[in-house]
């Protein structure tokens, strides 16, 4: 299941970072808490012992995960072009609303309330290969949407 993910250097940073911490202080955080709770004596029925082993379950957990991202990765550079592709910042205009930009990301990246849409949003998968000046259409949750891209930066 090794699938491409699409990340923006600064998404690749981010998880970078995450992955340092994770496995750094707050895998010797654990450590230390099973030691504690192992003192203590009769495991059996230690809620300290049985809590730090969830928690160190959860954290190899993602810890398994971001490095898979990371091997899997696809960095995207913005660069210019006339085709909407992950990277681009696009505006689009829909009817008579105000106009509206996103930044195309991987999935991985996407936060709609920041303006950051997947590529394999209904929205994101409507604007990818178009130009400025194309009218798309996306199949959304809401209903199908028509707009118009004004600009592909």
């Amino acid at each position: 299941m090794n699938q491409q993910t699409y990340l923006t250097p600064e998404g690749a940073a981010k998880l970078q970072t995450e992955l340092k911490e994770l496995t750094g202080p707050r895998r010797e955080e654990i450590a230390q808490r099973l030691r504690s709770a192992i003192q203590m004596g009769d495991l059996s029925e230690n809620a300290d012992y049985h809590k730090a082993k969830e928690d160190q379950s959860f954290l190899e957990g993602r810890i398994q995960e971001i490095e898979a991202v990371l091997r899997n990765a696809v960095i995207i550079e913005k660069k210019q072009s006339d085709v909407v592709m992950v990277g681009s910042t696009v505006t689009v205009q829909e009817d008579n609303l105000s106009p509206e930009t996103y930044y195309l990301v991987g999935a991985k990246e996407a936060d709609p309330r920041n303006g950051k849409i997947s590529n394999e949003s209904p929205i994101g998968k409507a604007l990818m290969d178009h130009r400025a000046g194309d009218v798309v259409e996306a199949e959304t949750p809401g209903g199908k949407i028509r707009f118009k891209i004004l600009k592909i930066e």
